[in-house]
């Protein structure tokens, strides 16, 4: 199974950027999807999930109201659509692959984007 995050940038504090994760060579709608970030010094953390049968969705408090995670089953993608984009929220972003909505064994990770928020 392969993750190609895109969609990283650089963009002003309270821009907007999409992120996108292809993935291929599973069934995709079998898997829960997930974005991670990983700021500079600082542990990767979860930030949004999607699960594979009702679509239901969960955020991390820092980005609840100003990002939307979505899944387009028959593109065998995943999206982040981030708004309002605070410096803070500069990180390298993860998509991430599970069954069963088991975020403590992920089972495969993309390579990560880079967004840097400037202020």
């Amino acid at each position: 199974v392969q993750l190609q995050a895109s969609g990283g940038g650089l963009v002003q504090a309270g821009g907007s950027l999409r992120l996108s994760c292809v993935v291929s060579g599973r069934t995709f709608s079998n898997y829960d999807m997930g974005w991670f970030r990983q700021a500079p010094g600082k542990e990767r953390a979860s930030v949004t999930a999607i699960s594979s049968n009702n679509g239901r969705t969960r955020y991390a408090d820092s980005v609840k109201g100003r990002f939307t995670i979505s899944r387009d089953n028959f593109k065998n993608t995943v999206y982040l659509q981030m708004n309002s984009l605070k410096p803070e929220d500069t990180a390298v972003y993860y998509c991430a692959a599970t069954i069963g909505s088991n975020w403590r064994a992920v089972d495969y990770w993309g390579q990560g984007t880079l967004v840097t928020v400037s202020s």
